[in-house]
């Protein structure tokens, strides 16, 4: 009798076994059926575009904003980030989804007063979303394209996923989601330019459809100005494809300044903006696997990075495989600009104290030289 009883269990388990397997293949084919990445040089459609042209020797002003679609409050830790402390205690981030819609809207009208204070010319932004689980399908494009009408703007996608079934406790979900530029002058053209990323079987399914915007808009006096708005890979051990895609980058703007342009690329490098950034703030974290150095001779010749000049008070971006804690969290400087040698710049860290995303603004004041 004790042997039927034993033979039924492990009959149970092992259709147990098979089943799971069955929905694990299903599933797995259910994401490999909706992945695809987006075709390089995709024209991109300018919205609202606006009348008035650049102007030689006039200052301007541009931001750049990763706003993490809207989930990172003080109280929010991200599941695909791990860290370790200096004492050796491993940390790891839990949540998939911003806390509620609510705290998505907080966030998202937290970015709109910073940068209506601010009123730059230019704005780019990163990880904002259209329509997502994750941030609880709140459209964060069209709350800014609300409330700055009087700007136009083109959205590069550079996250479409699949329903994420992870962390099992609170899925990640669909994702429509990527890059915004806005400007209060008019563009000639926009292009979605395709960055190359990791063909790694799960990886693919969880890291972006890296890609950088770049726009053209009219100088008076028949030149152009190049604005690139741009998203480096993150989940890059050793940095090989972040290497891979400056290449990339370095190619696109220094052929734009041989035609005689003036370049501007500003957005989230996922590097630390010099060596002396990568351990520059205190705090009680060994340094992230997700960081890389982007040093000066990494760029094309007459191009410069721009530090910001409040770079040693202010960092642009935190940890977040914990909670924020700003005696404890790792912190860098890897959101800012870069510019051709025919451009006058000067840039600063904006402090929000990570109150709307893990990333704090930066902002640039620009002249193009006659």
């Amino acid at each position: 009798m004790k042997i039927k009883v034993i033979k039924r269990i492990g009959w149970i388990i092992l259709g147990i076994i098979v089943a799971l397997l069955i929905i694990v293949g299903c599933y797995v084919g259910y994401m490999q059926s909706h992945y695809y990445r987006i075709p390089d040089n995709r024209k991109l459609t300018i919205h609202n575009n606006q009348k008035d042209e650049l102007i030689l020797g006039k200052s301007y002003t541009a931001t750049t904003y990763n706003v993490g679609f809207g989930a990172y409050t003080h109280d929010f830790d991200f599941f695909m980030d791990y860290g370790e402390l200096k004492n050796g205690k491993k940390t790891h981030g839990q949540r998939g989804t911003a806390k509620s819609r609510e705290t998505v809207i907080y966030s998202t009208n937290g970015v709109i007063s910073t940068m209506k204070k601010l009123k730059p010319d230019f704005m780019f932004f990163q990880e904002i979303d259209t329509n997502s689980t994750r941030s609880h399908h709140v459209n964060q494009v069209k709350m800014l394209d609300n409330k700055f009408s009087d700007y136009a703007n083109v959205f590069a996608n550079n996250f479409h996923t699949a329903f994420l079934a992870w962390p099992l406790y609170d899925p990640h979900g669909s994702v429509e989601s990527g890059l915004l530029s806005m400007s209060k002058y008019r563009m000639t053209s926009a292009i979605r330019r395709k960055y190359p990323i990791t063909s790694a079987f799960v990886t693919k399914f969880t890291d972006l459809d890296r890609c950088f915007a770049v726009m053209k808009f009219p100088v008076k006096g028949g030149k152009k100005l190049i604005m690139i708005n741009s998203h480096m890979s993150a989940y890059d051990k050793g940095g090989k494809m972040r290497k891979a895609q400056m290449k990339l980058l370095s190619n696109v703007i220094e052929k734009e300044y041989k035609k005689g342009n003036y370049v501007i690329v500003g957005g989230d490098f996922n590097h630390a903006l010099g060596r002396d950034m990568l351990t520059h703030f205190q705090h009680q974290e060994k340094i992230p696997n997700w960081i890389s150095v982007l040093d000066q001779k990494m760029l094309p010749p007459n191009f410069k990075i721009v530090k910001a000049q409040n770079r040693n008070e202010i960092a642009t971006v935190r940890s977040t495989d914990m909670k924020y804690n700003p005696k404890v969290n790792y912190m860098t400087v890897c959101d800012g600009f870069i510019v051709s040698q025919n451009v006058q710049a000067k840039a600063y860290n904006i402090d929000t104290d990570f109150r709307y995303s893990d990333h704090n603004p930066a902002e640039l004041t620009f002249k193009l030289k006659k």
